[in-house]
């Protein structure tokens, strides 16, 4: 079946800086904000040198923003390093390497891996020690980071040097865990503070020695950055997109059912979703007359190639659109009926469009058995999580079959409770993302940060980094 590829729109970073600029005046921020040693340093030192690690798509999307605000915010010129995409290249990242070396996900999967993200990890370790970072910041991606973490707090230890101020963002799931809170205690050795993304995660690190900040989820900024360019509000933390004009480019007929299909942003996961995603199409177009599907494509180099490849023996009409590129993302979803996704951040994201959404996950047997017997929630999407409650149908593990799959969509294409459920829920669940008034009343201008449309987590966070070792 033909399919049509999107060329990629590099947008994100360079709205998220406008943003930033519409509502702080960098210039209104003075020195004497900042009495932390990392910052009398990067004083004397005429810049901020900051060492940045993101190991997949979605990490690159955060850290690119958290750079943008660093920069805006910052009464010093800063300096980046490390590892990241396309999106923190957009900011000023030359990239030790490429960010696909070591995205890989799950238990079993990553061991064929090992011996390259080993040489990767001490290749990490000694581009920063080289660049002298006044601050060093991860995001996500907890297996490499925190080894990398540890090892460079190590390395200075070990020649009685002054070590730089280390930020994780994006706290690990220890909710999720058996025996998870007990693992965060070993964290402070080389986890200097926690930006936390979820609600409530902030007081347990605190419970259990570790610094932290809950500063709101990432994903709410593709809101912010829609209403900025579009020139409409925050509404209701709604993400609109333009299905008719997305219609009208891509020739998507009058009358045809359009969904969105999200299989994932690793190799690892898209080439084992991906074929399921086909065979549940295969059962769908039987019964939904004009059904066609808009393929969201990760900005990874392996998933483009294979995804374009499989495309060839697709069974229905396709749309290829590159996923980095928020406004052209929210138009697709804006042109869907519903949505199929492997779980992540694009469950947050499809809230935010108010998308009605079924999450599927498989993963290799071994570590589908660690999750079963070692998990200690019952979901495992965002949404689900936070309301506690099955709002998002999921078909998990053995369960992740395209006749389960298919029974579940066509519900979400039919019936219109269903749909206004999902609806109904995603408005309660997107308010929870929101920091808490606390933050935002004690952090520097704050009479900027207090106004409902202006919230910009990037820059909750920057501050946070800025300002670390004053009392909040």
């Amino acid at each position: 079946m033909v399919s049509k590829w999107v060329p990629p729109m590099m947008f994100g970073a360079t709205i998220a800086k406008a943003l930033l600029r519409k509502k702080w005046n960098p210039k209104r921020v003075s020195v004497q904000w900042y009495s932390s040693s990392h910052m009398n340093m990067a004083a004397r030192d005429g810049e901020l040198r900051v060492f940045v690690v993101a190991g997949e798509v979605s990490g690159d999307s955060i850290a690119s923003r958290l750079m943008a605000s660093l920069k805006l915010l910052s009464p010093f010129p800063v300096r980046f390093s490390g590892v990241g995409g396309a999106k923190m290249s957009s900011e000023g990242l030359q990239s030790l390497f490429p960010i696909e070396d070591i995205s890989v996900m799950g238990l079993w999967e990553l061991l064929p891996h090992l011996y390259r993200i080993r040489v990767k990890l001490n290749e990490t370790v000694e581009a920063a020690a080289l660049f002298e970072p006044h601050v060093v910041v991860t995001v996500d991606s907890k297996g490499f980071s925190f080894r990398f973490l540890k090892q460079l707090r190590a390395r200075y230890s070990q020649q009685k040097l002054h070590s730089p101020a280390h930020f994780h963002y994006v706290a690990p799931s220890f909710w999720a865990w058996k025996g998870g809170e007990a693992r965060l205690r070993g964290l402070a050795e080389f986890v200097d503070h926690l930006l936390c993304i979820l609600p409530h995660e902030d007081k347990i690190c605190r419970l259990n020695g570790l610094s932290a900040t809950f500063v709101g989820h990432p994903v709410l900024e593709d809101v912010l950055e829609l209403s900025l360019r579009n020139n409409s509000s925050a509404h209701e933390w709604r993400a609109e997109g333009n299905g008719e004009d997305f219609q009208s480019k891509h020739s998507v007929p009058p009358g045809a059912t359009v969904i969105s299909l999200l299989p994932g942003s690793r190799v690892q996961e898209v080439s084992r979703m991906l074929p399921i995603f086909a065979n549940t199409v295969e059962l769908l177009k039987e019964t939904v007359p004009q059904l066609m599907t808009i393929i969201h494509v990760a900005p990874n180099e392996h998933v483009e190639n294979f995804i374009a490849n499989a495309v060839h023996r697709w069974p229905v009409p396709a749309v290829l659109i590159q996923g980095g590129a928020t406004q052209l993302r929210y138009d697709a979803f804006s042109a869907s009926r519903v949505a199929l996704c492997t779980s992540g951040t694009v469950a947050v994201e499809l809230q935010l469009a108010r998308l009605p959404c079924v999450v599927a996950y498989r993963a290799h047997i071994l570590t589908e058995w660690v999750i079963r017997y070692r998990a200690k929630i019952q979901y495992i999407s965002l949404p689900n999580i936070l309301l506690d409650s099955a709002i998002i149908p999921e078909a998990l593990f053995q369960s992740c079959k395209p006749e389960n799959i298919a029974l579940l969509l066509k519900d979400l294409i039919h019936e219109n409770g269903c749909r206004e459920e999902q609806i109904v829920a995603a408005q309660k669940f997107v308010k929870l993302l929101l920091p808490s008034e606390r933050i935002k009343h004690n952090l520097p201008l704050q009479n900027l940060l207090t106004t409902y449309p202006n919230y910009s987590p990037s820059a909750v966070a920057a501050l946070t980094i800025l300002n670390y070792g004053k009392s909040l």
